[in-house]
């Protein structure tokens, strides 16, 4: 999915207006008073905050357009359901807003199926999440959201979990420019063991040619199975830093091998 494209329903997004926080503030006035033209007027002002979220969602495989719409849906809520008088910033209200009404898109329109029941108490769940967010200006606990339904954590847990969309281990989570970093490099892989490693061709040979270094992140990574992440805080440098070394210690050994 491309969510660079120019034009998005219609909507020349490089030409999107940007408001300034005295204009916002004279156009929720407006708004206060019934004035449908400051509402939309408000609402073009902020379709950059679609922009930034879509691109989110930029690796789910759907048509940037449908995710531009259900986005604006959710601005429109958030329009209709702020209040400045809460203290926080519009942006950080209606964020949540428009990734809220983009996952719920997603989950009804996902390749795996959920049953209706299982929507159903998940997006009461969600509603209940959202109230509760509206009049604590925090996010519950499981335990505040059980409560409030009378049903266990457990339940809540189980609801929620089922609605996130599934990730692929070649999901990107990082990139500096050069090195991308993807799920895959952040999960254990407990069959490499030192038995499965070791005992196969020449590997020991392979990483005597490496420097110290390398060998010790070898050995962490693909002996103890540990992610990047740990072997980054453990030899106090940066998993892109681990990634990169990682990378170039596999491509000398492939080479000797």
């Amino acid at each position: 999915m491309s969510v660079y494209k120019v034009d998005l329903c219609g909507v020349n997004t490089s030409a999107l207006p940007l408001l300034k926080e005295a204009e916002k503030k004279i156009l929720f006035e407006k708004i206060k008073e019934g004035d449908e033209s400051a509402k939309e007027a408000y609402i073009k002002g902020n379709l950059r905050l679609v922009l930034s979220v879509i691109k989110r969602f930029s690796s789910a495989g759907e048509n940037a357009d449908d995710l531009f719409q259900i986005g604006c849906i959710g601005l429109i809520k958030s329009v209709n359901n702020f209040d400045p008088n809460l203290g926080v910033k519009f942006s950080t209200y209606a964020v949540p807003m428009i990734i809220g009404e983009i996952r719920r898109y997603l989950r009804d329109n996902g390749s795996i199926r959920v049953s209706r029941s299982l929507k159903d108490r998940a997006y009461k769940i969600m509603v209940a999440k959202e109230a509760y967010m509206k009049e604590h200006q925090k996010e519950p606990t499981f335990e505040e959201l059980a409560k409030l339904l009378d049903c266990s954590s457990e339940e809540i847990l189980y609801c929620l979990d089922a609605m996130q969309n599934p990730v692929s281990l070649f999901d990107p989570v990082f990139s500096d420019g050069e090195d991308t970093l993807y799920v895959m490099d952040q999960v254990k892989d407990k069959r490499n063991t030192e038995d499965n490693w070791l005992d196969n061709l020449s590997l020991k040979e392979a990483m005597n040619n490496l420097n110290s270094r390398q060998q010790n992140i070898i050995r962490k990574r693909f002996l103890q199975g540990k992610t990047q992440m740990e072997v980054a805080e453990e030899i106090h440098i940066s998993q892109a830093q681990v990634s990169r070394l990682e990378k170039s210690a596999l491509k000398e050994m492939r080479a000797y091998l």
